[in-house]
């Protein structure tokens, strides 16, 4: 892959808390359209390692880059995170607003959006995401599913060019993870560039281009996804796949 190709690009990236090192010298590539999965043992990095690239977790070493600027160093993250978005396993939606301002918050203050635009949008997005019905309720009274749907759609109304996604479906009852997952291989089949953290094997089979293996903070295999869950190269890629059963999912 080019330079002038990558959309995200990933240097030597490294994050302590004091003397414990978190990640030990990550690189890696993203591709315009391209959805790369990060998957691992508990522990391993994976979730700072997304903290870092959006600036929540502020990195020890290295660079990230958003297609040639140079984001790691940034002073202004607002700016940054109009262009990655990032959803997080905790909803985070504002309890005292409806669904619908929600999602029309971020592009009026911070996009300074016209109401009626941003409203106009939100709607299209409640539509895509099977919850326009629900826009004047609260989120307490929406499931974990609908609420983890209206996050997405929250993040999406910002039109980011690249989404972050940290173990979206963990605090979900499992009755609820399929209708998440099934919004996010959507979006993946509509050419969304995304980075998605997730313990669900079979997501990862169906959803990613290409699936970069972390343990103990480093990467420990990266390869096309289909190469990866066929034959994983390294030993420890082997044993941590022989954790999981996959059925095959066909599209019809």
């Amino acid at each position: 892959m080019s330079e002038s190709s990558s959309l995200l690009k990933i240097h030597n990236l490294k994050k302590s808390y004091g003397d414990l090192e978190v990640l030990k010298g990550i690189s890696f590539k993203i591709k315009k359209g391209e959805v790369v999965v990060i998957i691992g043992p508990s522990g391993c990095g994976k979730s700072t390692l997304l903290r870092c690239i959006n600036g929540f977790e502020k990195i020890s070493s290295g660079e990230v880059f958003l297609e040639d600027q140079l984001i790691s160093n940034s002073q202004n993250w607002t700016e940054i995170r109009k262009r990655i978005g990032m959803v997080f396993q905790s909803y985070d939606l504002f309890p005292h607003r409806n669904i619908l301002n929600n999602l029309i918050l971020g592009p009026m203050k911070v996009l300074k959006e016209e109401k009626a635009k941003a409203t106009k949008d939100a709607n299209e997005l409640l539509k895509r995401v099977g919850l326009f019905d629900k826009k004047f309720m609260y989120p307490r009274e929406l499931s974990g599913g609908q609420k983890q749907r209206v996050a997405i759609a929250r993040a999406l109304i910002m039109k980011p060019e690249v989404m972050l996604f940290d173990e979206v479906t963990a605090s979900l009852d499992p009755e609820m993870v399929r209708e998440v997952l099934d919004l996010l291989l959507g979006l993946a089949r509509s050419g969304n560039t995304m980075l998605i953290v997730t313990h669900e094997m079979n997501f990862a089979k169906a959803v990613a281009d290409k699936v970069i293996f972390m343990d103990q903070g480093k990467i420990a295999e990266v390869g096309i996804a289909k190469e990866f869950f066929e034959n994983p190269k390294t030993k420890r890629a082997q044993n941590f796949l022989r954790m999981f059963s996959f059925e095959d999912e066909k599209e019809s």
